[in-house]
């Protein structure tokens, strides 16, 4: 429950929550760790995000927020999800992001809320930055570590057939680095005093 400020006109609310509040706040956050958790294990090995569990997100972002003592706090992280989700769809659009990404990054938004979204989305990029370089490294080193580990005289797959596979190209998990910041975020906004 929200108890009012007391009249000294900064129209801010001190927050008091019930025992029975704080334990479904903390079932929410364990749950979502959860979940981001599985997405982003998900994403690292099939590279597919669930409709479904970045639904449960955006469910568990709503949740917070209607037990939360800040309803006015709703419209504007809703707004900036919004926001998010149209600048992540033109990523996808592009070819930059995937599909998946998109939705669960307006998915952790909303989870996260408007207050904290720049934060998220630093450590978004701080947690998705060296997976991506990991990920090029890998693709280009990883024909010439072939060659390395292959002992002398066998030949490749490519000079066995004699066909050269396509190329295939780079994909980044990047839900995982969604996922990751989004853990960060819940673990530090509910450790750290306001």
């Amino acid at each position: 429950m929200a108890v009012g400020n007391g009249g000294n006109g900064t129209g801010r609310h001190i927050g008091v929550t019930s025992g029975g509040e704080w334990a479904v706040q903390s079932a929410v956050v364990i749950l979502a760790i959860g979940i981001l958790a599985i997405i982003a294990y998900g994403d690292l090995r099939r590279r597919r995000i669930p409709n479904e569990l970045s639904l449960a997100i955006a469910i568990l972002g709503l949740t917070r927020m209607l037990l939360g003592d800040d309803a006015v706090a709703a419209g504007p992280t809703l707004a900036a999800a919004a926001a998010v989700f149209v600048a992540a769809f033109l990523l996808f659009w592009r070819g930059i992001l995937g599909g998946g990404d998109a939705k669960l990054v307006a998915a952790t938004a909303i989870l996260i809320g408007y207050h904290d979204l720049f934060r998220f989305l630093f450590v978004m990029s701080l947690c998705g930055g060296p997976l991506a370089l990991a990920i090029l490294a890998r693709d280009k080193l990883g024909p010439w570590l072939e060659r390395l580990s292959r002992p002398a005289g066998m030949p490749s797959a490519m000079e066995a057939t004699g066909r050269i596979a396509a190329p295939m190209r780079s994909t980044v998990p990047y839900g995982a680095a969604i996922a990751a910041a989004g853990v960060i975020m819940l673990i530090l906004k509910n450790s750290l005093p306001r």
